[in-house]
């Protein structure tokens, strides 16, 4: 296993921009090494960048990954990491799942409005 990876191998291997690093590095996310101008990231950074990019796939904020990162490095540690996390995606399981319900009742209304509005051109001689 590599001891460094540069910020241009990591932007390569994750699709991810310059600025997207820098960011999570301003968010206090990231922290590489520095030697000069040239960031160098150990592979601890590289296994958090994939978190990172995971958590904002499956829709986690920056707060919340944030403060997934910050149990780990407290006490209880992994384990307390391991239960936020749990918690965190039963939430945002049921927000989609609400979002999944809103998106049903919505296409039901359209259905319903689009309905009407037919029946209403057949009630004035309109063809559709």
């Amino acid at each position: 296993m590599k001891k460094y990876y540069s910020i241009t191998e990591l932007t390569r291997e994750f699709g991810v921009s310059t600025r997207t690093l820098r960011f999570y590095e301003d968010e206090g996310l990231l922290h590489p090494e520095r030697r000069g101008r040239t960031r160098l990231y150990r592979a601890a950074d590289r296994r958090l960048l994939q978190e990172i990019l995971r958590g904002r796939r499956i829709g986690f904020t920056i707060a919340e990954i944030r403060e997934i990162v910050h149990v780990y490095k407290e006490p209880p540690g992994e384990i307390g990491q391991l239960k936020l996390m749990m918690k965190k995606i039963d939430e945002k399981r049921e927000d989609l799942r609400q979002k999944r319900r809103d998106i049903d009742e919505t296409l039901t209304e359209l259905d319903q409005a689009e309905e009407a509005c037919l029946t209403r051109m057949v009630e004035i001689g309109v063809g559709s």
